[in-house]
């Protein structure tokens, strides 16, 4: 993943929630956006290119295919959900009913395939076992899928970024690692943030010694199987999670869960912020309960003193002594707090990479790492998951016509992506492709708030399963932690 993937939109009966429609012709405001224009006819030949075969790009390969248009779908790793897999210990937040994209679920109802139990929280391995491998495996699909196909950089033929005349018309060249090279007339990147996480230094720059061999050997990033293959990494042993998201709630969780176990298994959690309220969430009155659940039960071992929480931690240094590490914290005034620990959980989200698209003409906002047009809707300073407007299409658009970045790398480093807006991003982005444009700007979107409705739902599943154990989705849980997938673990952020 990064492929990170993420929760779903607000039950349809939830009175509480934000719904968010664009007509087809659109206002002032979106005019603002950079318009992508119609791929130019000589290229119709050609199959559109969709990189990562994620929640998103299984989405996208199902609508390209519902309009009949040709594409190839490549996988950088050795099956497809390959990022999810790392996290396949992980139960998501949201229900299945919406984690299934509509386009897919319709190819897959027609050749006989029975949804899974649409209350059921899926853990991260469900969802690629039970939807994203039958998928994948559609007559539509199966084809067109290529694994172990890692793109390396993406360009027009014979154009690099400076030269224009002529730009519009000349097919895009995908390059893999193994050297060779996919023309296509469209491409839409889903390939997630999973191989890009940010670094544990709290300013953005990795800590000084972070980056050293030795004490890289000590920092884990967001989701380790805490209950499972790695419990003798961390059990009896003193581990730092860093982080304020719900990937560092799910560790958290699962490492209480450990430490009930093994007595000896100490934790500490850290965070930048002054009080760890952000974190802990809309608690019972979350409109997805499993992620309300997950910040209360959070608050519980903080308050108990099961998990020992420095808030004001700025991470400085990482230094490694014998079998320990220790880091150092500094504010901004230069006040300093230091953890010696055996392991470091470094649950400070992720960045999209932009490299494979130096050569195209993007227009990335400058905070970010969005669009420009995208940006504002979606800006953690001001937005929740659950009041990001509907965008499509055009928001997703940059000057490069043909480009588009999808799913949770489309919201660079804002941590508010859910599974549900990216496939209605992908759904308005096949219908600009395909020239569709009323379909393409007819954008609707329903998302819940952080705080609205019973926790009804986690209680039934826990009634089913104990509690969720497994840990849940910073990313996207089972008996315990239930996590929210989807930007798993960005400091400060609200959806999984």
């Amino acid at each position: 993943m990064n492929s990170g993937c993420c929760g779903p939109a607000a039950p349809a009966e939830q009175t509480a929630q934000t719904v968010q429609t664009v007509p087809a012709v659109r206002d002032e405001q979106a005019g603002r956006a950079v318009r992508a224009r119609a791929v130019d006819p000589r290229l119709d030949a050609l199959p559109v290119a969709v990189i990562g075969a994620g929640p998103a790009g299984l989405a996208a390969a199902a609508h390209l295919a519902a309009r009949g248009l040709d594409f190839l779908l490549l996988e950088a790793g050795p099956r497809v959900g390959a990022s999810i897999a790392r996290w396949g210990h992980v139960r998501t937040f949201s229900p299945w009913k919406y984690d299934i994209d509509a386009a897919a679920r319709r190819l897959l109802e027609a050749t006989g395939w029975n949804a899974p139990d649409p209350d059921w929280l899926p853990t991260g391995a469900e969802l690629v076992e039970r939807y994203l491998a039958p998928l994948a495996a559609h007559p539509a699909i199966a084809p067109q899928l290529r694994l172990n196909a890692r793109v390396t950089g993406i360009s027009r033929t014979g154009f690099d970024r400076v030269r224009t005349t002529g730009r519009e018309q000349a097919p895009f060249l995908v390059r893999l690692a193994d050297g060779g090279e996919i023309t296509a007339r469209a491409v839409i990147d889903a390939s997630g943030t999973w191989a890009t996480p940010n670094a544990l230094g709290a300013c953005g720059l990795p800590a000084h010694g972070e980056a050293e061999a030795e004490a890289a050997g000590f920092v884990d990033h967001a989701l380790p199987d805490v209950l499972g293959a790695d419990r003798a990494t961390y059990a009896g042993r003193h581990t730092l999670v860093v982080g304020a998201g719900h990937s560092a709630a799910t560790t958290l969780l699962a490492l209480a869960a450990l430490a009930g176990d093994v007595p000896q298994t100490r934790i500490t959690w850290a965070i930048r912020a002054g009080s760890a309220a952000r974190a802990y969430g809309g608690g019972a009155a979350d409109a997805l309960p499993a992620r309300g659940a997950l910040g209360t039960r959070l608050r519980e071992l903080v308050e108990t003193g099961r998990v020992t929480l420095l808030t004001g931690f700025f991470t400085h240094s990482v230094t490694v002594d014998g079998g320990a590490v220790t880091v150092v914290g500094r504010d901004p005034s230069g006040n300093e707090q230091k953890v010696a620990a055996d392991r470091i959980v470094a649950a400070t989200g992720y960045r999209p990479d932009h490299s494979i698209a130096s050569e195209l003409r993007l227009d990335l906002d400058a905070v970010l790492g969005s669009t420009r047009a995208l940006a504002p809707l979606i800006d953690p300073n001001h937005h929740s998951c659950g009041t990001v407007p509907a965008h499509g299409a055009d928001e997703l658009a940059h000057p490069e016509p043909g480009y588009y970045a999808v799913g949770v790398k489309s919201y660079g480093r804002a941590p508010t992506f859910l599974m549900a807006t990216g496939y209605e991003q992908v759904r308005s982005v096949v219908a600009a492709i395909a020239g569709d444009w009323e379909a393409a700007r007819d954008v609707r979107l329903e998302l819940p708030e952080t705080g609205v409705c019973s926790s009804s739902l986690a209680e039934a599943q826990e009634a089913r399963v104990g509690l969720a154990t497994g840990v849940g989705g910073g990313l996207s849980a089972a008996p315990l932690p239930l996590a929210g997938v989807g930007a798993a673990g960005n400091e400060g952020g609200c959806c999984g």
